[in-house]
């Protein structure tokens, strides 16, 4: 007899989730509460609701998750210029901790034993769900079914349909894409398919969210994007909610052929992996945050942050967004943005980004005394004679050594 009485499922309304309702059914003997999360895919949600009914499911959770996706996650991420191996712009990553943290709510709400997900063995979302789930409920049981089930093909997955009467007209009879796609408010992911080979050139077909730059519009579109404390608040004057500025971004950076991207990264589980990604809303948000910030950060303090960086990015990449050292590191970095408030314009043309203008009440930017021209003495340029020996004053020490860097 199963200890597992209820399970609270990550349910897309696919064919894996679908066959993993009724899994989880037959082998536990229990019951099973889905959870669908509207996090800007780009596909009606609701219809997961009439999937769960026709396979018993009783309690359904449907939500609109958008707006806190782009609030809470995305903004707090960008506020740091977080950037995966130098390419990389985490959309996928920050998705998972806002799941999990659902997850783990609902099964509390419902009284459920058990969270499950539908993340393969191979990759990294298995991990940065369940690292989340038990950072919020220790004791929570993980099911994870693709580590426990022999369904290791599609065709494996159709038969279990068919033998149990799964619907097939929801669980994924009709044509599919060749490649394994991810998508929310901040990117869509491509992996699998011709883009298992490193050498292969992704397909122009492929993409969804941007028009080749190539075929982009031949005259550049600018826009002036208004911050508060990090945060884009306004487009070109207009003031949206996180989610908007988001979409709005993705729709003109897309049209712009803004935010394609082809890597190959390094997984945390220990594998590499190829994939690519559209991230147009993103790209646009990272130069004109960089733009900001370089106006109105003290020196030291953005030096600070891009040195933390890398340790930050790995934390969301690896799953470690509900950990002690990435709150802590938040906290630094969130304090760093109270004076990152102004306007940056910045133009986009045919797949790049620039940003060609920025102002700020609260900039340190002082025209006086980086002027070339006559500074009426705010800056006395002998004062550099003393500034510079005194920093050469350990190189003139040791050369008086012998210490020879020629001859090494």
């Amino acid at each position: 007899m199963s200890e597992i009485k209820k399970v609270v499922l990550a349910y897309s309304g696919g064919l894996d989730t679908s066959v993993i309702v009724r899994w989880l059914q037959d082998t536990y003997n229990c019951e099973v509460v889905t959870f669908t999360a509207d996090i800007g895919q780009g596909e009606e949600v609701e219809p997961a609701r009439s999937k769960a009914q026709a396979l018993g499911v009783k309690e359904i959770y449907i939500e609109d998750l958008r707006e806190e996706f782009v609030r809470d996650y995305v903004f707090p991420m960008f506020r740091a210029n977080t950037i995966y191996e130098g390419e990389y712009l985490l959309g996928t990553s920050i998705a998972r901790p806002l799941i999990a943290k659902r997850l783990i709510e609902i099964a509390n709400e419902t009284g459920a034993d058990a969270i499950s997900h539908g993340a393969t063995g191979k990759g990294n979302d298995q991990v940065r769900f369940e690292l989340g789930a038990y950072a919020l409920k220790p004791g929570v049981k993980v099911i994870a079914p693709w580590r426990e089930w022999d369904l290791t093909s599609r065709e494996k997955l159709m038969q279990y349909c068919e033998e149990r009467n799964i619907p097939v007209d929801f669980a994924g009879k009709k044509k599919k894409s060749p490649y394994s796609m991810d998508a929310n408010l901040l990117h869509i992911s491509y992996e699998g398919g011709i883009l298992e080979d490193p050498w292969a050139e992704a397909e122009e077909e492929m993409w969804r969210w941007s028009v080749s730059p190539e075929a982009a519009p031949d005259e550049p579109t600018y826009l002036v994007l208004t911050y508060s404390k990090g945060d884009i608040v306004a487009i070109d004057g207009e003031q949206m909610s996180p989610a908007t500025v988001l979409e709005t971004l993705n729709r003109i950076g897309g049209a712009n052929g803004v935010g394609r991207l082809d890597i190959v990264e390094n997984r945390f589980v220990g594998m590499k992996s190829r994939g690519c990604y559209e991230t147009p809303g993103g790209t646009i948000m990272m130069k004109a945050h960089r733009a900001i910030e370089s106006l109105t950060l003290d020196r030291e303090v953005a030096h600070l942050k891009d040195s933390l960086m890398p340790r930050y990015a790995e934390m969301i990449y690896n799953g470690f967004w509900w950990s002690e050292e990435r709150k802590m590191m938040q906290q630094m970095i969130d304090f760093s943005q109270r004076h990152v408030n102004g306007e940056v314009r910045v133009k986009l043309y045919k797949g790049s980004v620039s940003a060609v203008g920025r102002r700020s009440d609260d900039s340190l930017f002082d025209e006086s005394i980086a002027t070339f021209e006559d500074d009426a003495g705010s800056y006395n340029q002998k004062d550099a004679e003393g500034f510079i020996k005194l920093n050469a004053l350990r190189m003139r020490i040791a050369a008086s050594k012998g210490r020879n860097l020629l001859d090494d």
